[in-house]
Parts: C-alpha cells; sequence; structure tokens
C-alpha cells in the first residue's frame, strides 16, 4: 500500500514539473508577464482601505438602497459589473449598469498604471489567469462583492416595456451588490427554481431584465447586427492541473442578459461622447479625442471566396456590394447551416471573412454589432482600454480635473498598443486550448473516435473530433499507404489516384489517435 501511495505520488510530481515545464516555455513563447514589481506592489499597499470616506460618498450618486446584483461565471473572482432594477411610478424601468471604478484608485503616471499598459489586457489560460491588475484591486478594492459599499462609474437608463431608452444619466456612483449570482443559478431562477421569499423581488427583476434584454437583442439583429454564437469549449482539470473533461457552455438567457446591456452601456457612452464631436466638427471645431471600438465593413473580395467556397456543402451566400445588405445574407447562411456537419467550419470561415475589431480615435462604427458608436467601457478591470475610457468620460462628462491622456496621437498610439495586446493574449489563449486539447487527448492514443474533415492540404487532412473539436492532422502517408494521393486545391480535396476514393471537407470519419506532441500541441490521426 505505501509502494503504490509513493509511485502515485511520483507520477503526480513528475507530472506538475511536466506542466510547469510547458507554462514556463508557453510564457517564453509569448513574453507573457510574470508577477507584479516591488515598486508596483509597494503603491497598491498604499491605496486606501475598503472603508470609503464620507467626502467621497458625497461627490457620487448613492445607489446603496437599490436592488443591485452582479451575474458571472463560476469560477469568477473579480466582478467589474452589476445591474440595478427599480420600477418607477410611471411604470417604466431604472436600470443601473454599474461598472467598478478602477481609476479611481489607478492613476495615470504612476507605476501600477504604466505596468497596466503595457500589459493591456488581462489573460485567461485555461489553467492560469495573467491579471492586468494586482489581486489587491481585481479581487478586492475594486470588485463589485456582494454586501460590500463600492464605488462604481454608472449608466442608468430610463426604459419603458418597449425596451425603448427614455433617458440615461452617465455618473459615479456608490452601491451595495446584494446578490452575486453565476449565470446558472440565475437561469435556475428565471425559469422557477427554488424561489425563496427573499428572492421574490429579485426574480421579478430578473424577469423583466430578461424580456428587456430579448428586445433589445431582436432589435439588433434587425438593425444589422451578426449573430455569431460559436459553441465555447472548457476543460475540467484535476488537482495537477491536467484535463480530465472537454465540456461546452451554451449561452443561457442570463448569458444574453448581462451582454446585451454591457453593449447598451457601451453605445451610450460612446454615443454621448461621439455626437458631441460631430457636432463640433460641423460647427468647424475641434473633436475632443476618445477610444472607439471599431469594426470596419467586410472585405467584398473575402465575401465572395466564401461564398463560391461553401457551395460544395449546399449552401449559398448571396454576395451584395452594399455591405449594409451583407449582414442578412450572412445571418441567413449562419441559420441554414445549423446543425449540418460543415457548421462549425462555416462559422469558423465566416468569421474569418470580417476584419477584425480594434481601437481607435477615427470612429468608422461597428459593423458587426451595427452601431454606429461603440467603445468599451464595461470591463476595466481586465482590459486597459476601459480604463482610458472611464478618464476621457471623467473628463469631458463629468468636468475631472485627473491627469488623463487628451491627445490625439498619444491616444491613437495607446489604441494601437492595446490592439496588440489583445491579439497577443488571443493567440495565447488559443494555443493553451491547443495544449490542454494534446494533454487530454495523451491519455487517449490508440483509441478511436467520430471525426470530420476540418482541413485539407497537399500533407494531410484536419480533422476534428466531433464530441470535443479536438483537432489533428491525418497525414498523407497514412492515408492510402499504397495508392498516390492527389491534392485538388481548387476543391479542398485529397483524390487516391487508383482506387478513385476522395476526402473532402466536411466527410465524417472514424480516426484513430496514434502520436501526440504536447510542447508542440500537435496531434497525429490515422483513419480507421
Amino acid at each position: 500500500m505505501r509502494r503504490e501511495k509513493a509511485i502515485k505520488r511520483k507520477n503526480r510530481n513528475q507530472q506538475q514539473l511536466k506542466h510547469q515545464a510547458t507554462v514556463e516555455t508557453r510564457e517564453a513563447e509569448y513574453t507573457l508577464p510574470a508577477g507584479f514589481s516591488d515598486e508596483v506592489l509597494n503603491e497598491v499597499s498604499k491605496l486606501p482601505s475598503e472603508t470609503i470616506p464620507q467626502s467621497e460618498l458625497m461627490r457620487r450618486r448613492d445607489m446603496r438602497d437599490v436592488l443591485t446584483f452582479t451575474i458571472d461565471p463560476d469560477e469568477a473572482k473579480d466582478f467589474d459589473d452589476a445591474l440595478s432594477f427599480q420600477i418607477l411610478d410611471t411604470g417604466n424601468y431604472q436600470i443601473g449598469i454599474h461598472i467598478a471604478d478602477v481609476t479611481h484608485y489607478v492613476q495615470e503616471q504612476t507605476a501600477l498604471d504604466d505596468e497596466a499598459y503595457q500589459r493591456g489586457t488581462s489573460i485567461y489560460l485555461v489553467d492560469k489567469v495573467i491579471p492586468m491588475l494586482p489581486e489587491r484591486l481585481s479581487n478586492e478594492l475594486c470588485s463589485l462583492r456582494p454586501n460590500e459599499d463600492k464605488l462604481c462609474m454608472s449608466v442608468i437608463v430610463e426604459m419603458n416595456q418597449q425596451a425603448k431608452v427614455i433617458r440615461h444619466k452617465i455618473c459615479r456612483t456608490v452601491i451595495r451588490s446584494n446578490h452575486r449570482l453565476t449565470y446558472r443559478q440565475a437561469q435556475e431562477l428565471l425559469e422557477g427554481g427554488q424561489i425563496k421569499a427573499e428572492n421574490a423581488r429579485l426574480v421579478e427583476a430578473l424577469q423583466v431584465l430578461n424580456g428587456l434584454a430579448k428586445k433589445l437583442r431582436t432589435n439588433r439583429f434587425r438593425q444589422g447586427a451578426i449573430n455569431f454564437e460559436t459553441p465555447e469549449v472548457h476543460f475540467r482539470l484535476d488537482e495537477n492541473n491536467e484535463p480530465v473533461e472537454i465540456f461546452f457552455h451554451n449561452s443561457l438567457d442570463t448569458n444574453h442578459l448581462i451582454e446585451e446591456f454591457m453593449l447598451l452601456a457601451n453605445r451610450i457612452v460612446a454615443t454621448a461622447i461621439g455626437k458631441r464631436s460631430k457636432e463640433k466638427i460641423q460647427k468647424s471645431q475641434e473633436a475632443k479625442p476618445f477610444v472607439y471600438r471599431v469594426h470596419d465593413n467586410p472585405d467584398p473580395e473575402k465575401i465572395g471566396k466564401l461564398s463560391t467556397f461553401i457551395k460544395r456543402f449546399g449552401l449559398n451566400l448571396k454576395v451584395s456590394s452594399n455591405s449594409k445588405t451583407t449582414h442578412k445574407h450572412i445571418n441567413a447562411l449562419l441559420d441554414d447551416c445549423q446543425g449540418m456537419p460543415c457548421q462549425t467550419l462555416v462559422e469558423t470561415l465566416a468569421i474569418r471573412s470580417m476584419a477584425k475589431a480594434v481601437y481607435s480615435t477615427d470612429n468608422i462604427g461597428h459593423y458587426g454589432l451595427a452601431f454606429p458608436y461603440y467603445t468599451h467601457f464595461t470591463s476595466p478591470i481586465r482590459r486597459y482600454p476601459d480604463m482610458m475610457v472611464h478618464r476621457l468620460v471623467s473628463r469631458y462628462l463629468l468636468q475631472s480635473k485627473a491627469k488623463c491622456r487628451t491627445d490625439k496621437d498619444e491616444l491613437e498610439q495607446a489604441c494601437v498598443h492595446c490592439s496588440e495586446c489583445e491579439l497577443a493574449a488571443q493567440m495565447a489563449e488559443r494555443d493553451s486550448v491547443k495544449e490542454m486539447h494534446a494533454r487530454w487527448i495523451s491519455s487517449h492514443i490508440g483509441e478511436e473516435f467520430d471525426a470530420i474533415i476540418s482541413g485539407v492540404t497537399e500533407f494531410g487532412l484536419f480533422v476534428q473530433l466531433a464530441d470535443t473539436l479536438t483537432e489533428g492532422l491525418v497525414p498523407i502517408r497514412t492515408i492510402e499507404p499504397h495508392d498516390y494521393m492527389q491534392f485538388d486545391e481548387d476543391n479542398y480535396c485529397l483524390i487516391a489516384a487508383r482506387s478513385g476514393n476522395v476526402y473532402t471537407l466536411s466527410d465524417k470519419v472514424r480516426v484513430r489517435v496514434t502520436k501526440v506532441d504536447i510542447e508542440r500541441k500537435l496531434i497525429d490521426f490515422v483513419l480507421v
């Protein structure tokens, strides 16, 4: 018994060492930031306690008596947004979209702010979070934890039953969250789960907000937003951070609820600044530079190639020179491919045909969301552009005199930097997912799985497992070893010269795992 325990302990230690080595390789490859410097931590230690002085409370709108709650993923530790809800005498609803006031604590021209700027964003790897801000800020001072007074930047909207915004106000607030909910807990309350008497007001608020969110969502798609909603892969890890299960999270109504009100706040803030700037330009005055989140129109050539490609699946995409109608054709395509073997492939290719969203001081609107004005205001704990937006809102709308970048060239340089940081983070996060897929399947060598062909190249077939979306390569030499395989680039297929067998995109296949290289994130299969 003692010997078995020793062997298990040795294997566990070896797993931890291998995992740590891979983590170190990954962080060196992407030059991911390590811990925070002593200078930064020293500044954080000098920040005020969580007790908010009366002088600060006096300069803010006090909303501590209004029903307020957060809805976040199960594993979340930083809560940077909350919703408040009350019914007005008119029958309209007052909804508060409250965002952690990070810039109250993080001042420009400090080591803490410089570090946050250099990082640009938090990075969410499968087994680790590399935060933009130290834990005392992200998980304590700024996190909108329940039953604690917290400082916020808020967008307060009055909305009627048709989800039309009657009026809004952007202001500094102090709130006190009454409930910390996960998406699933909130969904259970919506669906009539066990409702305690003290939760009756909360359930009513969720039901009303859910109805309003559905109307906002419907209006958004009617106005031209594109409905990209791909499955999100999650991993269940053991105590050694090794993946033991792969599963998917389908979006719940509560996910859409939070999404719609965050989009609304971002749009209101961007519109408030953007319209003022437009009026100044029309009067030949100097506009105030701002940080927008922009998304350009799709490239007609890429849309044309997508249209040609999907015909092999019996799908159609109308190509229009008018970008305002292209969104309707893309949404129709995404609806048509639902449930087809090629669904994931078509959705991926449709996303790739779009331009990439970036930060910019030059507002060209957001094509994917169909918003003429859009910004990022709602996640300052994890995104530096949101902090810049908070400061500009404070300067332009709330008459703050705190230090703040307002020079257009300087802001544009910061936008470019933050866009690059975001892209680097996305690449690291994707590779982290690939690594976990390789780790998971390394314990299934020799096993068989159902898959579809997701890519065809001159050196083999890329296949994607149906149940986990794990992707790997079937090398061309293994497909039909005694035949000659011809690559038809135009038709995305491999053809066996003698047998005439054709292997093409979205074909269903059965594969067996033969080899895994975790460090290089490579998986080899053979066709069964």
